[in-house]
């Protein structure tokens, strides 16, 4: 208890141990915050099940670490466990010392030569014993027609070769090894497991398939956006397709997503053509990649009579929005129409990046490897990477994962997992044609891989990500090579800061004064909207660097936060406010991101406010309400018919004219004049602000092009004459008309009504 305190009192961190297997079989050991032993009787070396390893040599090396020889080879493929008695101290030893060294450029997965007569499988498995490839005829044959033993390379890969064009084949594989604790090899398991570079994928349960390459779709004509030009718009493909008048085959599903021609009831554009009309120049698709759903027969045997489950339109099937990846390569198998053959997703997806492309519009995908689907909800699955070796692949603690979402990818001193993130998005651009990635969770990621990222895939491609969340492995946190945050991003980020001062932080809002930020009134936000305008947060070096918006997929809508009752915004919408919110987004500085739906107010009420949790035969499910509606499918739907849909006592909410401000304010910002809202090096006074003692109220002026009069307040605010002297020609002075989108000639110029935004064109 004395020392405890005594390093508390000192400043000084309680004795630790860490130890790495090396490429040679020896044991580097580092210990912190204590003397380190020199004498070879201090340490002690023990096999996974307890059995003494003699240590011949113990050599110092730096001044915390110290190099130990065991006294006969050790088999580095192994777990041991290292002891120091005297100091109280024992760790596992990683195998990082020979993993950090391991790399190779071989094409991995199941890939058919060039010329089309054979087809070559690797696999990257350093520390199996053997591995075995099995082909079957169909997905779910029970025995494999054959199977092929293969072999190893210098560097942990995998292959076998079969003089045979195999596009269409079913395969798997067993990956052999020691029956130790940590491991899950198929000794232990008895599990086949599927291919983490497989194009095609019997969903995540099932078995891969071989298939040739895609080609690509023509790229954009004018090229993809720069960073300041970007204004996307993220979706989900179910949600946005579910209530399409398409095919039942189609609903939800990639080619509803490209049908153009569809009006609602009201005559109104949807679906695809809704997103050419709105004027957006990237869709940021979510999650496309194979991801973990829980099989259809026994989801559907646990609540399809469930009136909750009806309800929410998941009796019958897991719905997802995709983070939860299994298999990074292969295009998610619900997502093609129904009644085609696997594979067929392949090039409907491709399909849809060239309509996208057809419309100059861009194609950004959200990636998710800061985690895979093979423990979520507390549970183990043998997919791949666990089977293949759960100690290469993920970051661990005492041989067990480490992670709140059950597992994080370990990116940092393993080369290959380096390369399957680089390469699942090569893949995606020379497969797909896709423009560029939104990265879920970035901050898990180290920044050495995704700096070697962004040089992979070139200057122009489109990345960015969330830059949080910490990591559970303090080592990688302590690291500033590995982890990063907004000042030392390695990629354009989401800044949240603007979003919190825009319109109030995302999270379970309950006071309608304070929770809905600047434009819901609070007004203490004034000096931080500014901050948000120009994008110049003090870790900002140049707008660029971060991406602004107001809400996203997990987010509350903004129509929920900004409903005039009960934060449900299915009965109507504080559009004052809501119009507010929008136009400080439109008239900031740098990349903003839409959410899919915000253009007309869509509300995700009926997901409540309540978390709870489900039973799904012993595992249980969380469900989290409006706040987070990853597996609620009725609430996210896109609701075509609220498009035009007349004025009622009883939903009040004008969603067509909404809908004609959002498109106004895009085409503001993407006309000729709308350049200043893109430069990412603003002279001083880009932005010069009218800062009146009613701090409800704000002037900014814009480059000399624009004057914008923001009142958050309930009551109308009279302009100091100085502010508005120059926006008159012979008594007349141009104001935005969003809805029209066009400027339109006003007499009146100093006076802001209460709750409104202005945008006067300088003379």
């Amino acid at each position: 208890m004395m020392i405890a305190i005594l390093f508390i009192l000192f400043g000084l961190t309680d004795p630790t141990l860490r130890a790495e297997m090396q490429a040679d079989g020896t044991i580097r050991a580092f210990l912190q915050g204590t003397e380190r032993p020199l004498s070879v009787a201090s340490y002690r070396l023990e096999d996974a099940f307890g059995v003494k390893v003699p240590v011949a040599i113990a050599l110092p090396n730096g001044s915390s670490d110290i190099l130990l020889v065991p006294e006969k080879s050790i088999d580095r493929r192994r777990n041991f466990r290292l002891h120091i008695e005297d100091l109280h101290l024992s760790t596992w030893v990683s195998h990082d010392g020979w993993f950090r060294t391991l790399s190779s450029a071989k094409e991995l997965g199941a890939n058919i030569s060039a010329d089309s007569t054979t087809t070559i499988f690797r696999l990257f498995a350093p520390r199996a014993e053997a591995v075995k490839v099995y082909l079957y005829r169909n997905h779910d044959d029970k025995e494999a027609h054959q199977r092929i033993d293969m072999s190893v390379d210098q560097n942990g890969v995998w292959e076998a070769f079969v003089d045979q064009n195999l596009k269409g084949v079913w395969y798997d594989f067993t990956v052999h090894g020691a029956v130790e604790p940590g491991d899950h090899f198929y000794e232990s398991t008895g599990k086949h497991v599927s291919d983490p570079y497989a194009r095609v994928q019997y969903d995540s349960w099932g078995r891969s398939r071989v298939w040739s390459k895609t080609t690509p779709a023509s790229p954009l004509k004018e090229g993809i956006p720069k960073p300041n030009d970007i204004i996307a718009y993220e979706v989900h493909v179910v949600d946005f397709t579910d209530l399409l008048p398409v095919a039942d085959s189609l609903k939800g599903r990639i080619p509803a997503m490209a049908m153009p021609g569809l009006r609602n009831s009201y005559g109104y554009p949807i679906g695809f053509d809704h997103l050419v009309d709105l004027g957006i120049n990237v869709v940021h698709l979510l999650p496309m990649q194979e991801f973990l759903h829980y099989p259809d027969s026994t989801w559907k045997r646990t609540f399809g009579n469930d009136p909750r489950m009806q309800e929410l339109g998941i009796h019958e099937e897991n719905y997802q929005w995709g983070y939860r990846t299994t298999h990074a390569f292969a295009i998610e198998s619900k997502y093609r129409s129904k009644g085609t053959a696997p594979g067929t997703e392949r090039e409907e997806f491709r399909n849809l990046v060239q309509a996208f492309h057809d419309k100059d519009i861009a194609v950004i995908v959200d990636l998710v490897f800061n985690h895979t689907g093979e423990n979520m909800e507390k549970q183990m699955h043998f997919f791949n990477f666990n089977g293949i070796d759960k100690l290469y692949y993920y970051r661990t603690k005492d041989l067990e994962h480490n992670g709140v979402f059950g597992n994080e990818t370990k990116s940092e001193d393993r080369p290959m997992v380096q390369r399957w993130i680089i390469d699942q998005c090569l893949m995606l651009i020379k497969e797909f044609g896709v423009d560029g990635f939104r990265i879920d969770l970035g901050g898990l990621t180290d920044r050495q891989t995704l700096l070697a990222l962004r040089e992979a895939v070139g200057p122009d491609i489109i990345i960015y990500g969330e830059p949080w969340i910490s990591s559970n492995d303090p080592n990688y946190n302590a690291n500033p090579d590995w982890s990063w945050y907004k000042s030392n991003a390695p990629i354009m980020y989401f800044q949240d800061d603007t979003r919190n001062a825009f319109k109030g932080p995302v999270s379970d809002p309950k006071d309608k004064n304070t929770d809905r930020g600047y434009a819901g009134g609070d007004e203490g936000q004034r000096e931080r909207v500014m901050l948000g305008l120009t994008n110049a947060w003090p870790e900002e070096s140049k707008p660029s660097k971060a991406i602004n918006y107001l809400d996203i997929h997990d987010n509350w809508t903004l129509a929920d936060q900004f409903a005039t009752n009960d934060f449900d915004g299915r009965f109507g919408v504080d559009e004052a406010e809501y119009k507010i919110a929008a136009s400080l987004l439109f008239t900031s500085l740098g990349p903003i991101v839409l959410h899919g739906g915000s253009e007309f107010m869509r509300s995700k009420g009926l997901a409540g406010k309540q978390s709870y949790t489900k039973d799904l035969e012993g595992i249980t499910l969380y469900f989290h309400g409006a706040g987070d509606t990853y597996n609620l499918r009725t609430p996210n739907h896109f609701v075509w018919e609220t498009i035009g849909k007349p004025n009622t006592a009883d939903a009040g909410s004008r969603y067509a004219e909404m809908l004609a401000y959002w498109k106004g304010m895009i085409a503001l910002r993407k006309s000729t004049s709308g350049a200043v809202f893109k430069t990412d090096d603003p002279a001083r006074d880009h932005y010069r602000f009218y800062l009146p003692e009613e701090r409800g109220v704000l002037g900014y002026r814009i480059a000399d092009q624009y004057h914008v009069f923001v009142n958050t307040t309930s009551g109308s605010h009279n302009i100091d004459p100085r502010w508005v002297s120059d926006l008159s020609v012979d008594g007349v002075a141009q104001l935005y008309d969003p809805k029209e989108a066009r400027f339109k000639p006003v007499s009146e110029v100093g006076h802001i009504p209460a709750k409104t935004t202005l945008i006067y064109r300088l003379k």
